[in-house]
This record gives structure tokens, sequence and C-alpha cells, in this order.
């Protein structure tokens, strides 16, 4: 990637809330298995259909652009198994995204069952850092393996 792709105007996008969770999150998108995200309803800068934007490692590095493709808003604990198998992360159970995100949103102090959320699909657009992506197959594994621990 060239110094002036990475100074363009698109907004840079860091998923989780550690740069470990970042390069995991981020890994998996680039891997192709994580196609959607969720947020608490009231941030700063919600996700708006059609935007695309860098999506950041956890050392702040572009590695990707993405593209919002539907944003919608639900309760927290309205979510299904459906929805979340496509954020691709753990065992792609509910469960699992149940207790991911309810650590999560505790993490950041706003969790509530009852919390509105916005569930964001998006696609992969292209992939920036080479490096990055060769590395995603071996982040999937382990994120697999992870999950049944």
């Amino acid at each position: 990637m060239t110094d002036s792709a990475a100074s363009s105007d698109l907004p840079k996008w860091t998923f989780g809330d550690s740069p470990e969770l970042a390069d995991r999150l981020a890994a998996l998108i680039v891997a192709g298995v994580k196609t959607a995200s969720c947020s608490e309803a009231s941030i700063d800068e919600p996700p708006v259909e059609g935007e695309r934007g860098y999506l950041m490692s956890g050392d702040g590095r572009p590695v990707a652009i993405l593209e919002t493709q539907t944003v919608t808003r639900m309760k927290f604990a309205d979510m299904t198994q459906e929805l979340a198998a496509l954020e691709g992360e753990g065992d792609l159970s509910l469960d699992y995204w149940q207790r991911a995100h309810r650590d999560y949103f505790t993490r950041a102090g706003v969790f509530a069952e009852d919390m509105d959320i916005l569930f964001e699909t998006f696609r992969l657009v292209d992939v920036l850092d080479s490096d990055f992506a060769a590395k995603a197959a071996d982040h999937l594994a382990q994120e697999r393996a992870g999950a049944t621990q």
C-alpha cells in the first residue's frame, strides 16, 4: 500500500477493544468468515450503509477496505443464530456470540440485556496488507480451536 492511499479521506475502523482483539477480528474479516459486526447503538459515529473505510490492525495499520452493506437496529436479546454466525467468531453459535458480546459490552460499561445494538453487515472490498492476509488462516484456526476449549 502506498502512503497516499493511507492518507485518503476514508474513515479508519478498528474492531474490538484491544490490539489483540483488533488483530483477531481483522484476520477473520480478511479470511472471509466475518461479514458482520455490532456496536452499542448510541456510538458517536454509527455505521452508514454504502460507506467505505479502512480496516485497521491492532497496531494501527490499514489491512483492508470494507464497505458497509446493511445497518439494523435491534435489541441485544433479539440476536439470532443466523446473524450471530455472520460475525464469524468462536464456534459461530448464538451462545458464543452472547458470551463474547456480553463480556465486551460489560468491559465498555454499557451492557444490558435490553440494550439497543446496531448490527452491521459489510463486504471486503480489497486486501491491502498481503503479510497480514497470509496469517489470516492461522488466526482462523486458532479462533475455531479456542472456541472448543
